[in-house]
């Protein structure tokens, strides 16, 4: 294929790093809802070792992919993830509305936060900060991860097993 601009080197080599997350599929859905949060440990303990993050990448990225197929029912799409790395090595990336940007993101996000130095993620929409750290929250919970949300004037704590009692409810009127 006649390359004029030298264009698909940088989309061969997101889909060689596609293929190495693809791979690892089978191995990582082997593993239990239980043990997924030991796998975020391990990579911890790499990267703190001096693994380069690049190196782990793959295996974040499997795991993210996992997480979101056990706790949304969603599955990253190859492009997602080839985006999600464009964005992990700190590039934009451009994407339409309804092509998964929020999922996509999922995965810098989980691989940059194993440094344990946090992440933010920023919108400028209030209504879409709430309802994505409780939608994505999931992902990062069951990968062993704290997600909390800053609006203006407060700040709410994703909690996957809070539950309302009536007696909590405060009547405002």
């Amino acid at each position: 294929m006649f390359d004029f601009f030298g264009l698909w080197s940088p989309v061969r080599r997101l889909k060689k790093i596609v293929v190495q997350i693809n791979s690892l599929e089978p191995e990582i859905a082997k593993i239990s809802d239980e043990f997924l949060p030991n796998e975020t440990e391990k990579l911890k303990a790499k990267l703190k070792d001096g693994t380069a993050i690049g190196a782990v990448l793959p295996h974040a990225f499997a795991l993210v992919r996992e997480a979101a197929k056990r706790t949304l029912h969603q599955r990253h799409y190859d492009v997602q993830l080839m985006g999600a790395v464009v964005l992990a090595e700190g590039k934009i990336v451009e994407m339409r509305t309804g092509e998964g940007k929020t999922l996509a993101a999922t995965a810098p996000v989980y691989l940059h936060a194993l440094k344990g130095e946090g992440v933010h993620v920023v919108t400028v929409n209030e209504y879409l900060a709430k309802r994505d750290a409780v939608w994505m929250g999931q992902i990062y919970h069951a990968l062993g991860m704290k997600v909390a949300c800053l609006v203006h004037e407060g700040a709410l704590l994703y909690d996957p097993d809070f539950k309302v009692v009536a007696s909590s409810i405060i009547d405002h009127r």
